[in-house]
């Protein structure tokens, strides 16, 4: 009985150890699909702020490049209609910085800062 019983702990013991090894991601640096939430819900909060000083977004602007604190590199945050409108396509309405090449991702909401699509 106290030889079972011992097996029984070191069973126990050894199985609970594993529960607590740290998880491999916790290791790996961000993922591609981190960044485009954090830009994601980054656009959507500015946005908001921009619709709370009651700017108006209709022409579908560029966010990011008048934003100071835009600090997602690689990913702009622009406004657009769904569907899309004629002004979207406008090249002032678009973030100069995509335009450029020198950010390759983008982030869509529409006027009333409801998500349309990250790229």
């Amino acid at each position: 009985m106290k030889k079972e019983l011992t097996i029984a702990l070191f069973i126990l013991i050894l199985f609970c150890s594993g529960c607590t090894k740290s998880s491999d991601s916790e290791l790996e640096p961000k993922s591609e699909t981190s960044v485009k939430e954090l830009a994601t819900q980054k656009c959507i909060d500015e946005c908001k702020n921009r619709l709370d000083l009651e700017i108006d977004l209709s022409d579908g602007p560029c966010l990011s490049d008048e934003d100071v604190n835009w600090m997602i590199e690689d990913w702009v945050c622009d406004v657009a209609h769904d569907p899309r409108e004629d002004v979207d396509n406008q090249p002032e309405n678009q973030c100069q910085t995509y335009r450029e090449g020198r950010a390759h991702h983008f982030v869509e909401v529409d006027p009333d800062c409801k998500f349309i699509r990250a790229v």
